[in-house]
Protein backbone atom coordinates (compact mmCIF):
# COMPACT_ATOMS: atom_id res chain seq x y z
CA UNK A 1 0.00 0.00 0.00
CA UNK A 2 1.30 3.48 -1.28
CA UNK A 3 1.02 6.44 0.88
CA UNK A 4 -1.75 8.47 0.07
CA UNK A 5 -0.63 11.70 -2.37
CA UNK A 6 -1.58 15.02 -0.90
CA UNK A 7 -3.00 17.48 -2.92
CA UNK A 8 -1.60 20.12 -5.36
CA UNK A 9 -1.79 24.01 -4.61
CA UNK A 10 -5.78 23.77 -2.91
CA UNK A 11 -5.68 27.60 -3.01
CA UNK A 12 -4.04 29.49 -6.71
CA UNK A 13 -2.29 32.69 -5.53
CA UNK A 14 -4.84 34.35 -7.77
CA UNK A 15 -7.19 33.43 -4.97
CA UNK A 16 -4.79 34.85 -2.35
CA UNK A 17 -5.68 38.41 -0.90
CA UNK A 18 -2.94 40.33 -0.18
CA UNK A 19 -1.87 40.68 3.51
CA UNK A 20 -1.69 44.98 3.72
CA UNK A 21 -2.22 45.73 7.57
CA UNK A 22 -3.18 48.95 7.01
CA UNK A 23 -6.11 48.25 4.38
CA UNK A 24 -7.47 44.77 5.55
CA UNK A 25 -7.44 46.23 9.49
CA UNK A 26 -9.94 48.72 8.04
CA UNK A 27 -12.91 46.88 7.20
CA UNK A 28 -11.27 44.82 4.32
CA UNK A 29 -9.70 41.73 6.01
CA UNK A 30 -10.45 38.93 3.73
CA UNK A 31 -9.43 35.38 3.74
CA UNK A 32 -8.51 33.32 0.48
CA UNK A 33 -11.61 31.14 -0.09
CA UNK A 34 -11.64 27.85 1.04
CA UNK A 35 -14.26 24.46 1.91
CA UNK A 36 -14.61 22.48 5.13
CA UNK A 37 -13.51 19.54 3.30
CA UNK A 38 -10.01 20.93 2.47
CA UNK A 39 -9.30 21.44 5.81
CA UNK A 40 -10.11 17.78 6.88
CA UNK A 41 -8.32 16.43 4.01
CA UNK A 42 -5.14 18.68 4.79
CA UNK A 43 -4.95 17.15 8.18
CA UNK A 44 -5.94 13.82 7.47
CA UNK A 45 -3.07 13.34 4.47
CA UNK A 46 -0.34 14.03 6.22
CA UNK A 47 -0.98 12.68 9.27
CA UNK A 48 -2.02 9.01 8.30
CA UNK A 49 0.99 9.83 5.80
CA UNK A 50 3.38 10.23 9.19
CA UNK A 51 1.66 7.26 10.28
CA UNK A 52 2.26 4.50 7.78
CA UNK A 53 5.81 5.87 7.20
CA UNK A 54 6.72 5.82 10.73
CA UNK A 55 5.52 2.15 11.32
CA UNK A 56 8.71 1.71 10.78
CA UNK A 57 10.85 4.31 12.34
CA UNK A 58 15.15 4.24 13.20
CA UNK A 59 14.77 5.41 16.50
CA UNK A 60 11.60 6.42 19.05
CA UNK A 61 11.73 8.61 21.82
CA UNK A 62 8.96 8.37 24.24
CA UNK A 63 8.31 11.54 26.34
CA UNK A 64 8.62 15.32 24.86
CA UNK A 65 9.89 16.69 28.09
CA UNK A 66 13.39 18.46 28.62
CA UNK A 67 15.44 15.48 28.19
CA UNK A 68 13.43 13.78 25.18
CA UNK A 69 13.74 17.27 23.53
CA UNK A 70 17.56 17.27 24.14
CA UNK A 71 18.27 13.88 22.75
CA UNK A 72 15.86 14.47 20.05
CA UNK A 73 18.11 17.56 18.84
CA UNK A 74 21.65 16.12 19.15
CA UNK A 75 20.61 13.07 17.77
CA UNK A 76 18.62 14.60 14.41
CA UNK A 77 21.47 16.76 14.59
CA UNK A 78 23.99 14.06 14.60
CA UNK A 79 21.98 11.58 12.09
CA UNK A 80 19.83 13.69 9.88
CA UNK A 81 19.64 10.39 7.76
CA UNK A 82 17.78 8.57 10.77
CA UNK A 83 14.06 8.41 11.30
CA UNK A 84 13.55 9.87 14.77
CA UNK A 85 10.02 9.23 15.92
CA UNK A 86 9.07 11.24 19.33
CA UNK A 87 5.94 10.37 20.85
CA UNK A 88 4.18 12.68 23.71
CA UNK A 89 1.38 11.58 25.77
CA UNK A 90 0.14 15.11 26.36
CA UNK A 91 -0.91 17.77 23.88
CA UNK A 92 1.37 20.08 25.05
CA UNK A 93 4.74 18.85 24.55
CA UNK A 94 7.67 20.15 27.16
CA UNK A 95 6.64 17.74 30.17
CA UNK A 96 7.65 20.03 33.23
CA UNK A 97 9.56 22.47 31.57
CA UNK A 98 7.22 25.45 31.27
CA UNK A 99 8.46 26.26 34.76
CA UNK A 100 11.26 26.02 37.20
CA UNK A 101 10.59 24.98 40.65
CA UNK A 102 6.91 25.85 42.48
CA UNK A 103 5.02 27.03 39.49
CA UNK A 104 8.13 29.40 39.20
CA UNK A 105 9.22 30.80 35.77
CA UNK A 106 12.93 31.41 35.72
CA UNK A 107 15.21 28.32 34.87
CA UNK A 108 18.04 27.31 36.97
CA UNK A 109 21.05 25.08 34.78
CA UNK A 110 23.96 24.40 36.43
CA UNK A 111 27.25 24.42 34.62
CA UNK A 112 28.54 22.97 31.99
CA UNK A 113 25.35 22.10 31.01
CA UNK A 114 24.93 26.19 29.88
CA UNK A 115 27.15 25.74 26.44
CA UNK A 116 23.65 23.71 25.50
CA UNK A 117 22.10 27.24 26.06
CA UNK A 118 24.45 29.03 23.47
CA UNK A 119 23.79 26.12 21.14
CA UNK A 120 20.23 26.75 20.79
CA UNK A 121 20.76 30.17 21.01
CA UNK A 122 18.84 30.92 24.71
CA UNK A 123 20.20 33.79 26.82
CA UNK A 124 20.80 33.37 30.24
CA UNK A 125 21.89 35.56 33.52
CA UNK A 126 25.17 34.12 34.61
CA UNK A 127 25.56 33.29 38.23
CA UNK A 128 28.95 31.83 38.64
CA UNK A 129 28.29 28.03 38.96
CA UNK A 130 25.04 28.02 37.34
CA UNK A 131 23.02 30.23 34.88
CA UNK A 132 19.59 31.20 35.04
CA UNK A 133 16.95 31.89 31.84
CA UNK A 134 14.11 34.13 32.85
CA UNK A 135 11.39 31.86 31.86
CA UNK A 136 11.79 28.50 31.52
CA UNK A 137 9.18 28.50 28.35
CA UNK A 138 11.75 29.98 26.93
CA UNK A 139 14.04 27.23 26.86
CA UNK A 140 11.71 24.65 25.76
CA UNK A 141 9.90 26.95 22.94
CA UNK A 142 13.10 27.37 21.56
CA UNK A 143 14.13 23.76 21.79
CA UNK A 144 10.74 22.57 20.60
CA UNK A 145 10.76 24.84 17.93
CA UNK A 146 14.37 23.68 16.74
CA UNK A 147 13.53 19.51 17.40
CA UNK A 148 10.24 20.14 14.94
CA UNK A 149 11.93 21.99 11.92
CA UNK A 150 14.37 18.82 12.03
CA UNK A 151 13.06 17.20 8.11
CA UNK A 152 14.20 13.97 9.89
CA UNK A 153 11.98 14.30 13.48
CA UNK A 154 8.61 13.98 13.27
CA UNK A 155 6.42 14.32 16.92
CA UNK A 156 3.35 12.56 17.59
CA UNK A 157 1.67 14.38 21.16
CA UNK A 158 -1.91 13.04 22.29
CA UNK A 159 -0.13 9.82 21.99
CA UNK A 160 0.51 7.40 24.80
CA UNK A 161 2.67 4.10 24.89
CA UNK A 162 0.69 1.67 26.02
CA UNK A 163 3.70 -0.96 26.08
CA UNK A 164 6.66 -1.99 25.07
CA UNK A 165 7.33 -4.83 21.63
CA UNK A 166 9.44 -7.17 23.34
CA UNK A 167 11.11 -10.10 21.02
CA UNK A 168 14.04 -12.98 21.12
CA UNK A 169 16.65 -11.76 19.62
CA UNK A 170 19.29 -13.07 16.88
CA UNK A 171 20.94 -13.94 20.51
CA UNK A 172 18.51 -15.73 22.19
CA UNK A 173 17.55 -12.59 24.05
CA UNK A 174 15.03 -10.33 25.11
CA UNK A 175 15.05 -7.26 23.14
CA UNK A 176 12.88 -4.29 22.92
CA UNK A 177 11.97 -3.92 19.48
CA UNK A 178 9.42 -0.82 19.44
CA UNK A 179 6.22 0.51 21.12
CA UNK A 180 2.49 -0.23 21.75
CA UNK A 181 0.73 3.08 20.88
CA UNK A 182 -2.49 5.00 21.32
CA UNK A 183 -4.12 7.92 21.40
CA UNK A 184 -4.46 9.43 25.05
CA UNK A 185 -7.54 9.92 25.41
CA UNK A 186 -8.10 6.20 24.27
CA UNK A 187 -5.43 4.86 26.59
CA UNK A 188 -6.83 6.90 29.34
CA UNK A 189 -10.63 5.20 28.25
CA UNK A 190 -10.15 1.19 28.24
CA UNK A 191 -12.24 0.52 31.75
CA UNK A 192 -14.92 2.66 30.56
CA UNK A 193 -15.42 0.90 26.87
CA UNK A 194 -15.30 -1.99 25.09
CA UNK A 195 -11.81 -3.05 23.88
CA UNK A 196 -9.96 -0.70 21.72
CA UNK A 197 -7.25 -2.02 20.28
CA UNK A 198 -3.62 -0.06 19.92
CA UNK A 199 -0.98 0.27 17.38
CA UNK A 200 2.72 -0.37 17.11
CA UNK A 201 5.68 1.27 15.98
CA UNK A 202 8.49 -0.79 14.82
CA UNK A 203 12.56 0.33 15.83
CA UNK A 204 15.01 -1.10 16.64
CA UNK A 205 15.85 1.99 19.48
CA UNK A 206 13.72 2.92 21.97
CA UNK A 207 14.84 5.88 23.90
CA UNK A 208 11.88 6.14 27.05
CA UNK A 209 12.14 9.62 28.57
CA UNK A 210 8.70 9.73 30.55
CA UNK A 211 10.09 11.28 33.79
CA UNK A 212 9.67 9.85 37.34
CA UNK A 213 6.68 8.55 38.66
CA UNK A 214 3.20 9.60 38.29
CA UNK A 215 0.20 8.82 35.96
CA UNK A 216 2.33 7.94 32.85
CA UNK A 217 5.43 8.80 34.16
CA UNK A 218 8.89 6.07 34.27
CA UNK A 219 6.35 4.25 32.02
CA UNK A 220 9.11 1.73 30.45
CA UNK A 221 11.15 0.83 33.88
CA UNK A 222 7.92 -0.14 34.93
CA UNK A 223 7.04 -2.45 32.60
CA UNK A 224 10.24 -4.12 32.75
CA UNK A 225 9.27 -5.27 36.08
CA UNK A 226 6.01 -6.53 35.36
CA UNK A 227 7.25 -7.88 32.24
CA UNK A 228 9.75 -9.89 34.20
CA UNK A 229 12.60 -8.32 32.83
CA UNK A 230 13.76 -6.74 35.72
CA UNK A 231 13.16 -7.62 39.02
CA UNK A 232 11.90 -4.56 41.07
CA UNK A 233 12.60 -0.33 40.64
CA UNK A 234 15.10 1.13 42.58
CA UNK A 235 12.93 3.32 43.30
CA UNK A 236 13.51 7.57 43.70
CA UNK A 237 15.48 8.75 46.44
CA UNK A 238 15.22 12.11 48.58
CA UNK A 239 16.48 15.06 47.18
CA UNK A 240 19.99 15.52 47.07
CA UNK A 241 20.98 17.97 43.91
CA UNK A 242 24.71 17.46 44.04
CA UNK A 243 24.58 13.61 43.59
CA UNK A 244 21.14 13.71 41.88
CA UNK A 245 22.55 15.33 38.35
CA UNK A 246 25.90 13.44 37.85
CA UNK A 247 24.51 10.10 38.60
CA UNK A 248 21.45 10.57 36.00
CA UNK A 249 24.25 11.84 33.46
CA UNK A 250 26.78 9.17 34.31
CA UNK A 251 24.17 5.87 34.31
CA UNK A 252 22.13 7.54 31.00
CA UNK A 253 22.78 3.79 28.98
CA UNK A 254 20.94 1.24 27.45
CA UNK A 255 19.02 -0.40 30.18
CA UNK A 256 18.34 -3.60 28.10
CA UNK A 257 18.96 -4.67 24.90
CA UNK A 258 16.84 -1.71 22.66
CA UNK A 259 15.80 0.24 25.52
CA UNK A 260 17.87 3.33 26.66
CA UNK A 261 16.60 5.13 29.95
CA UNK A 262 17.27 8.79 30.11
CA UNK A 263 16.53 11.70 32.45
CA UNK A 264 14.14 11.65 35.90
CA UNK A 265 13.04 7.67 34.45
CA UNK A 266 16.30 6.45 35.58
CA UNK A 267 16.23 7.75 39.38
CA UNK A 268 13.20 5.11 39.20
CA UNK A 269 14.79 2.61 37.14
CA UNK A 270 18.17 2.86 39.30
CA UNK A 271 17.48 4.36 43.02
CA UNK A 272 18.99 8.25 42.42
CA UNK A 273 17.93 10.71 44.16
CA UNK A 274 15.81 13.45 42.83
CA UNK A 275 17.12 17.06 42.02
CA UNK A 276 14.20 19.41 42.33
CA UNK A 277 14.44 22.35 40.01
CA UNK A 278 17.74 22.47 38.09
CA UNK A 279 17.90 21.14 34.35
CA UNK A 280 21.03 20.76 33.26
CA UNK A 281 21.02 17.00 33.91
CA UNK A 282 17.88 16.67 32.09
CA UNK A 283 19.54 18.26 29.12
CA UNK A 284 23.25 15.98 29.29
CA UNK A 285 21.26 13.08 29.51
CA UNK A 286 19.22 13.70 26.75
CA UNK A 287 22.78 14.60 24.58
CA UNK A 288 23.96 11.22 26.25
CA UNK A 289 21.30 9.24 25.10
CA UNK A 290 21.32 10.70 21.36
CA UNK A 291 25.40 9.35 21.71
CA UNK A 292 24.39 5.90 23.18
CA UNK A 293 21.71 5.43 20.72
CA UNK A 294 24.15 6.55 17.66
CA UNK A 295 26.36 3.51 19.25
CA UNK A 296 23.77 1.10 18.80
CA UNK A 297 22.85 1.72 15.58
CA UNK A 298 26.61 2.51 13.92
CA UNK A 299 27.14 -1.31 15.42
CA UNK A 300 24.26 -3.40 14.53
CA UNK A 301 23.17 -4.68 11.31
CA UNK A 302 19.07 -3.33 10.95
CA UNK A 303 17.12 -4.76 8.70
CA UNK A 304 13.21 -3.63 8.42
CA UNK A 305 13.35 -1.68 11.61
CA UNK A 306 15.15 -4.94 13.62
CA UNK A 307 18.14 -5.67 14.69
CA UNK A 308 19.26 -9.02 13.08
CA UNK A 309 23.62 -9.13 13.70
Amino acid sequence: MAPIALDKNLCTEESSPKYDLVENYEGNYRFAPIEEAQVSRAMIKRYFNTMYERAVSDVVIVGAGSAGLSCAYQLATMHPELKITLLEASVAPGGGAWLGGQLMSPMVIRKPADGFLREIGVDYEDEGAFVVVKHAALFTSTLLSKVLAKPNVVMMNATAVEDLIIHEDFRGEQRVAGVVTNWTLVALNHDTQSCMDPNTITAPVVISATGHDGPMGAFSAKRLVSAGLKKELGNMRGLDMSRAEPAIVNSTREVIPGLILTGMELSEHDGCNRMGPTFGAMIASGIKAAHVASGIIGSSKIVRGKVVG
